[in-house]
């Protein structure tokens, strides 16, 4: 399945829930794109729509944020999968709930999904003073 939503920043907080709704009910979510692509306010943007009140930072020196029940926020920018591994954060990720993960590549979404983990992927592409978000993930 796959699905674009087109959005503004300002824009975001009303087309957040279309994005949403392309993505399982719970599972590993990769956030794709380039540094400053907008991938931490996206998490943001789900975080206000699933009631978070809290501030929602990059985990980029933490790895790992936690937001209310049910949305985890990884970075693994600094973080090579061999260490992910090494922390225990799999196991992290067999908790019911959104597990959106920033920087993880390929070979970890492959291993994840060899481990019967769900899957999906947000690539988040700038265009101009918008982001085209295209979910992905196997029906």
């Amino acid at each position: 399945m796959s699905v674009e939503v087109v959005s503004s920043l300002e824009e975001l907080p009303q087309k957040v829930n279309r994005i949403a709704e392309a993505l399982p009910p719970e599972g590993v979510v990769f956030l794709r794109g380039d540094l400053a692509a907008g991938k931490t306010t996206l998490v943001k943007a789900l975080a206000e729509l699933k009631g978070v009140s809290e501030a929602v930072t990059s985990p980029t020196f933490s790895i790992q944020q936690v937001y209310g029940e049910g949305l985890y926020h990884y970075d693994l920018y600094q973080c090579p999968n061999e260490k992910f591994l090494a922390l225990g954060l799999l196991e992290e990720l067999e908790k019911p709930g959104w597990h959106l993960i920033e920087w993880g590549d390929e070979a970890l979404e492959s291993l994840l999904k060899e481990y019967g983990f769900v899957t999906a992927v947000i690539t988040v592409t700038p265009e101009g003073k918008k982001r085209r978000y295209r979910i992905e993930h196997d029906a």
